[in-house]
């Protein structure tokens, strides 16, 4: 229980001292006007309170990421605590932060427009793609997800699978082509509010329930010996760092009232993301050893873990409201997941998202493609997208990089982190057997620092030959 405890505590003091760091690095100013004032259009571009934005924000990127990852993070024992805290500490509270602030001195561009400018305009046909394909997944994968876990806890029918996965689909257009303050600024600070409720009744019931948390060992305690490194830092994203948030913050800089909200918005949300995959992570291990753990995921994936821990901490009602709380995440991210895509295929073609004819131009072939898409296997689905995602988080932190370099400040608190999960991507891609080379782990690693340095490399020549330019 201690570690548990001092794991949340050192949160809170991240948020405190870190977060506030990074905002003066970044240097944000109160008295700027924001896009969602220079820019207001009645639909993406309308100015909101902190409070408003919070709550979308963490929804926006929640998912089941916070809570599916550190339950299968939990396999490796409370080791998984570490890349949790830290992670979101010291990279993914600082991707979060500077992608939404860096959008929003840039009009609220997203994550193409912002890799144009930064990393150049050839590149930026290739992130815009990869940022499309990300998105187009993580709406799939979140309408996957949570028509299984609702069809499970009603006890339906196969059949009733499909009605429930039309109405997710019916949600998510509405919500994807209406003025963002219509559905999304109005339902989300509820949502929000059952999400933080079912996380908080899982940690008080911890206590209540009596098992023990295990306590900090360095010693990875997979029961198939998976390693550590690289693997827990894809299997953990959401809750560490994610690079899916790179593409939901752009949307809430556009909605900002003030610069100085952003730290409360995008390092602080990031932080209860943390706070949230700890409390889940703590409960899968205080409720299972290892073994127990990978048999139930086995059998049933982590939505039964999830329905496992809600019932037993809580009681069948406490339960049920739990799981309804899990269930919520996975759809307010997925809305905003195809909004983004939207966005982003608006801001690439230039289509006027005033008209809302246009919109439902843009918005309807993602959903035919996404619906082709939910026919293929979830586990398939996921590996993939975990991958995708923290080559995004790669991308965004080296747009970080760059621009805080550019203007003269502290950058090292974004190449940092950029080096560190470039590292991993690559090390990964060389290592997983199922969608990479799967060759033996201390070469891929080996081959992961090397990619990594060469990319390094070339940051600080070109950093130095823009410099040069300009002088």
């Amino acid at each position: 229980m201690v570690t548990f405890i001092t794991a949340l505590v050192l949160l809170l003091l991240g948020y405190l001292i870190y977060g506030k760091f990074v905002d003066k690095t970044f240097k944000s100013d109160g008295g700027k006007l924001t896009p969602a004032h220079t820019l207001s259009d009645g639909v993406d571009f309308v100015p909101m309170n902190s409070n408003k934005n919070a709550f979308i924000q963490i929804l926006n990127i929640a998912g089941v990421g916070p809570i599916f990852g550190p339950i299968l993070g939990a396999l490796y024992g409370p080791s998984a605590f570490i890349w949790i805290v830290f992670g979101s500490i010291f990279a993914g509270g600082v991707h979060d932060y500077l992608t939404g602030m860096i959008s929003l001195r840039n009009g609220g561009a997203h994550l193409p427009g912002l890799a144009s400018k930064y990393l150049g305009k050839a590149f930026s046909h290739v992130v815009n793609f990869f940022a499309l394909l990300l998105l187009v997944l993580v709406g799939t994968v979140f309408v996957t997800a949570p028509s299984k876990m609702i069809n499970e806890l009603m006890g339906s029918e196969t059949s009733f699978l499909t009605i429930i996965v039309f109405c997710i689909f019916i949600y998510y257009i509405i919500a994807t082509v209406l003025p963002i303050d219509k559905i999304i600024g109005k339902i989300y600070p509820i949502l929000g509010f059952l999400l933080l409720l079912s996380a908080l009744g899982i940690c008080i019931g911890m206590f209540i329930y009596g098992n023990p948390i295990p306590e900090l060992t360095l010693e990875n305690l997979h029961p198939n010996g998976t390693p550590y490194y690289p693997v827990i830092f894809l299997t953990i994203s959401c809750g560490a760092l994610s690079g899916f948030h790179a593409t939901q913050s752009p949307i809430i800089s556009r909605t900002i009232d003030n610069e100085k909200d952003g730290r409360k918005i995008f390092y602080g949300m990031m932080i209860l993301e943390a706070v949230i995959a700890m409390i889940w992570a703590a409960a899968a291990m205080s409720l299972m050893n290892g073994e127990d753990l990978n048999v139930v995921l086995q059998n049933g994936g982590p939505a039964a873990v999830v329905n496992k821990i809600a019932v037993t901490f809580l009681g069948t009602i406490g339960g049920t409201v739990a799981v309804l709380g899990v269930i919520v995440l996975p759809i307010t991210s997925g809305d905003t997941s195809f909004r983004a895509a939207r966005m982003i295929i608006a801001d690439y073609l230039k289509i006027d998202q005033k008209v809302l004819k246009n919109r439902f131009k843009v918005a309807i072939p993602l959903f035919l493609i996404s619906y082709i898409l939910t026919n293929m296997d979830f586990q398939l689905l996921w590996r993939y997208f975990s991958w995708a995602n923290q080559v995004t988080a790669s991308i965004a932190l080296w747009i970080g990089a760059v621009y805080l370099y550019q203007k003269k400040t502290y950058y090292m608190i974004a190449l940092v982190p950029a080096f560190f999960i470039t590292s991993v991507i690559g090390s990964y891609i060389f290592y997983d057997p199922t969608i990479g080379f799967g060759l033996d782990v201390a070469i891929s690693n080996w081959i992961g620092l090397a990619f990594t340095l060469l990319i390094t490399a070339l940051f600080f020549v070109v950093m130095k030959k823009r410099k040069a330019l300009t002088e």
